[in-house]
């Protein structure tokens, strides 16, 4: 059995869905369990609606779901016509669960909202691609993950229940494939035990993928992206980029902890405990053999570049000069895990502490006023980040020439460079 992995921009046309399904078909006789991702730029529009319904504005928040609603009946006319109705009618199963929630008052917080009505993209196109390609006479089942994936109620970054998802797997999964090669579910959601929607981080699909085929004993995962594989910096940002073949599980890890955004975090461990290979390959050339990540070690690898921009540097004094490493810092860290925020580079002296973070208006602005209660807070913002594993001299001065350095932290293996 293999686990396949579609982001969204490898549906995000009628066309890209078309070479899915061709993708698939090269497969015959194979057991896939297909994960795949909102279409496109959905998620990013979804966001727009939760943003003005939680703001209060719902003609807006109804308005902007309307052409979302409208993109995806769109595309359904395109790949669908003998059971057109029938794939119609289950999207607008989906519309109106969200259309429901939209015509209320927001009484909770943001991140309840967001799952509930960001989810939907992940539905909308796992039913459009599964309808598509029993159009195609490829045979295949539909499953709705929330059914299979019990989460905590921690919105926008919920925790697994192992045990409750590995049983429903188990059970509700691994039979289907007694008759038929193909199962459709989504990524990056899950359910309460209330079954309310919950969604496991931004490109959690990646780890939903991961959950399946640790559970499931799969031979491999693949994930299929429009890019011929891991490269070692973002070809948008460096045009000089390089394609890397192979990788350690461990390097990869590292890679997402400092914010590359090639695979989520969570999604190595499941796959490491299993040995499982991790295949990352390209959807347009799907002949290409891509990015293995496997436990083997890969020595001799490039500088590897990640860069972050709109960072933000709060620097957090003690008042009284007393050490910030005694009770302050540990204050500090419960204020990180209450508003859910990480810093991406820490760094203290005797009396001070200074962070880089993300900047997330809302949550940057909640931390510095907590904060404030025991530090003096000062912030600046429009920094970015720059992290190099493997780095060398020439690589170094290359990518901070010109610039003014702000703070800077290095091991042996990797420097992070704060700049203006």
């Amino acid at each position: 059995m293999k686990v396949f992995k579609f982001g969204g921009a490898s549906i995000q046309s009628v066309e890209r869905i078309t070479r899915v399904g061709d993708i698939l078909q090269s497969y015959p006789g194979e057991k896939i369990l297909v994960i795949i991702s909102a279409m496109g730029k959905t998620t990013n529009a979804l966001e727009k609606v939760v943003d003005a319904f939680f703001e209060g504005r719902r003609e807006d928040a109804l308005k902007l779901f309307g052409q979302v609603k409208d993109a995806h009946l769109n595309t359904l006319k395109y790949l669908v016509t003998v059971n057109w109705q029938a794939a119609e009618n289950r999207l607008k199963e989906f519309f109106t669960e969200v259309e429901w929630l939209l015509h209320d008052q927001p009484v909770r917080e943001y991140d309840y909202y967001y799952d509930q009505v960001v989810c939907c993209g992940e539905l909308l196109s796992t039913s459009l691609v599964s309808d598509y390609l029993n159009e195609r006479k490829i045979a295949n089942q539909w499953i709705d993950v929330r059914d299979i994936v019990r989460t905590d109620d921690n919105f926008r970054d919920a925790y697994i229940n192992w045990n409750y998802t590995e049983q429903k797997v188990i059970s509700d999964i691994g039979p289907l494939f007694a008759t038929t090669d193909l199962v459709i579910t989504q990524g990056f959601i899950g359910s309460t035990d209330e079954n309310e929607s919950t969604t496991l981080g931004r490109e959690g699909s990646d780890f939903s993928a991961a959950i399946f085929a640790n559970i499931l004993d799969a031979e491999s995962q693949t994930i299929w992206k429009d890019v011929e594989g891991v490269m070692n910096a973002d070809p948008k940002e460096f045009p000089e980029a390089q394609y890397i073949d192979a990788l350690s599980y461990r390097e990869v890890v590292e890679m997402a902890y400092y914010g590359a955004q090639v695979i989520h975090p969570k999604t190595i461990k499941p796959l490491e405990n299993k040995g499982i290979p991790l295949h990352v390959k390209c959807f347009l050339k799907p002949d290409l053999p891509g990015t293995v990540i496997s436990g083997r070690p890969v020595h001799d690898l490039p500088p590897i570049i990640v860069l972050k921009k709109d960072q933000v540097l709060m620097q957090l004094s003690s008042r009284d000069f007393s050490f910030v490493e005694e009770k302050p810092i540990s204050r500090l860290h419960e204020l990180f895990a209450q508003i859910k925020i990480r810093p991406n580079l820490s760094q203290n002296g005797a009396i001070s502490l200074s962070c880089v973070l993300d900047d997330k208006a809302e949550k940057i602005d909640k931390l510095a006023s907590a904060a404030s209660e025991i530090f003096d807070v000062q912030i600046e913002r429009n920094l970015t980040l720059l992290t190099i594993r493997h780095y060398t001299p020439e690589s170094i001065q290359r990518l901070t020439g010109g610039k003014e350095i702000v703070l800077e932290q290095r091991t042996p293996e990797t420097i992070q460079v704060l700049m203006r």
